[in-house]
């Protein structure tokens, strides 16, 4: 029972972690994600291994997950001090929330409208591609006229390789390649 809400507590506070730099810049640096991903990933191992977590085990869990929030808000206070008082109140404000919350929810949105629509375009080739057997999945893009049509009725003869037994001969026939494009 304490492993899983000490592991649901644990994910709540990766989960924030890694939504500061969305949520308040000023109190961010560049390496809280890899920090937050770290508590997410002590909370989903607390939450899924709770019932093995009992006795000295869990003491020591319990121990860490204090330690490590007690330097978290350490870590905080010190960020915290570091902001001047403009900024400080900014942070307290209301509407700065709401304005950051609303911001985090378009790019939510955008995000869900994005992998949709991926995963459309993917399930629309899958089913493409899963069509009868005799169908190449080909889309002309323009169509053939009879002039064109005439042509592809007849194809052309490719010239015939020449056969080279020697480097002589290979240094020779690029010598005359280059000197037609020239």
């Amino acid at each position: 029972m304490v492993a899983s809400l000490s592991g649901t507590l644990a994910l709540v506070v990766g989960l924030a972690v890694l939504l500061l730099p969305l949520l308040a810049t000023e109190m961010s640096r560049p390496r809280d994600a890899m920090w937050g991903a770290v508590v997410l990933l002590l909370g989903l191992t607390l939450v899924t291994s709770a019932d093995r977590l009992t006795g000295s085990p869990m003491l020591a869990v319990l121990c860490g997950g204090l330690l490590i929030g007690r330097l978290g808000v350490e870590v905080l206070q010190l960020r915290w001090r570091a902001l001047t008082p403009e900024e400080q109140q900014r942070l307290l404000s209301v509407e700065r929330w709401q304005t950051s919350l609303s911001e985090l929810v378009v790019s939510v949105a955008k995000g869900i409208a994005a992998v949709s629509a991926a995963s459309g375009t993917v399930l629309a080739a899958l089913k493409r591609g899963g069509g009868s057997k005799g169908s190449s999945g080909k889309r002309w893009v323009r169509a053939e006229d009879a002039s064109t049509s005439a042509a592809a009725a007849q194809p052309a003869q490719p010239e015939p390789a020449p056969v080279v037994s020697s480097f002589a001969e290979i240094d020779q026939l690029l010598q005359a390649a280059v000197s037609q494009a020239g």
